[in-house]
């Protein structure tokens, strides 16, 4: 059974009177439940990652929050204000960048960024203004009269965030926005999201922890459509800096030597499991908060085991993360 780990303390910048609040959000396909129960708040400023496997049901929130899904179950509210009451009105607020976006190859960035904006009604010099902030914003301004079919796929990426960018929203909301970049091309999506960070608030989805670890100040880990883990940066990382790994390697068939170090292992954070054991060799691996690696040689000495391999290692953000979306913890 998965537990649900709550770290308090939040990182906020800003005032308080933007903020988006799922309360409780179920919603099912048939007999598939992609999302249940699902509750967060999310203050003005603040630069969130919704982190998890693929599946996790992280699409599936994003787009309840933008409305294109209605919640089987549970409220959306943007600027407290309940979002499928208010749908015309919200998405003047709200920029949504899906993960594959939708584009006219054919079409001049200049042409496309035109008709993203016009579909959001607003007036001529609006629609002017609005280019061209999405436009400095995204430094695109040498391909703005190009086909988009001549960018590359960076630069196609960096239109498509310009897109949602014409209507100049408070919000954005972007699901998987370096997928299939280069490694270059998502060190720079993810500066330009930092600088927009300095003036949005920001929600981003992505199965990358080292994404988050670089430019969120507080993860949202989901995994088979519930929140494990809603912390800020400095919080999980005190996660991983805690817990070790104890590698045990005996000589021989030792299948009872897991139960012997469960005895000494007795805290509910700390883990022992056998991982295999063969004529050969017996190898075990423990999880615990210090490194106990004393108490594995002592109890080896005194079981008569010869040990082939002990060594510690710390815990990594990337374990962290494995166990949370595994339900080990």
């Amino acid at each position: 059974m998965r537990t649900k780990i709550q770290l308090t303390g939040r990182f906020i910048v800003g005032f308080f009177w933007k903020v988006i609040k799922a309360s409780n959000l179920c919603k099912s396909f048939g007999a598939v439940d992609a999302l249940k129960h699902v509750s967060f708040e999310i203050k003005p400023g603040e630069l969130v990652g919704l982190l998890g496997p693929n599946g996790a049901g992280k699409t599936t929130t994003m787009r309840l929050l933008t409305g294109y899904y209605k919640p089987t179950k549970g409220q959306i509210e943007i600027d407290g204000v309940a979002l499928h009451n208010n749908l015309k009105q919200i998405k003047k607020t709200v920029g949504y960048l899906p993960e594959s976006g939708a584009m006219y190859h054919d079409m001049l960035v200049s042409d496309y960024l035109s008709f993203i904006a016009g579909s959001f009604e607003l007036e001529p010099n609006e629609i002017t203004s609005g280019i061209d902030y999405a436009v400095q914003a995204t430094g695109i301004g040498k391909y703005f009269n190009a086909p988009i079919s001549y960018l590359s796929k960076g630069y196609k990426q960096r239109v498509c965030l310009a897109a949602t960018l014409t209507h100049n929203p408070s919000i954005l909301i972007l699901d998987e926005p370096t997928s299939g970049l280069d490694p270059n091309q998502i060190i720079e999506i993810q500066n330009l999201i930092k600088e927009l960070a300095k003036e949005k608030t920001i929600i981003l989805s992505t199965h990358i922890l080292s994404e988050i670890e670089n430019i969120a100040q507080r993860a949202i880990i989901i995994s088979d459509g519930e929140i494990v883990l809603d912390s800020p940066l400095e919080k999980l990382n005190e996660l991983s800096r805690g817990g070790y790994k104890i590698h045990v390697r005996i000589k021989g068939s030792h299948p009872e030597s897991a139960e012997t170090l469960k005895n000494i292992f007795t805290e509910p954070h700390e883990t022992v499991s056998l991982i295999s054991t063969s004529e050969q060799e017996t190898v075990i691996i423990l999880q615990s908060p210090a490194h106990h690696g004393e108490r594995v040689y002592r109890a080896a000495v005194e079981k008569g085991w010869i040990l082939r391999e002990l060594y510690a290692e710390k815990e990594s953000l990337e374990d962290v993360f494995r166990d949370l979306t595994r339900g080990k913890k």
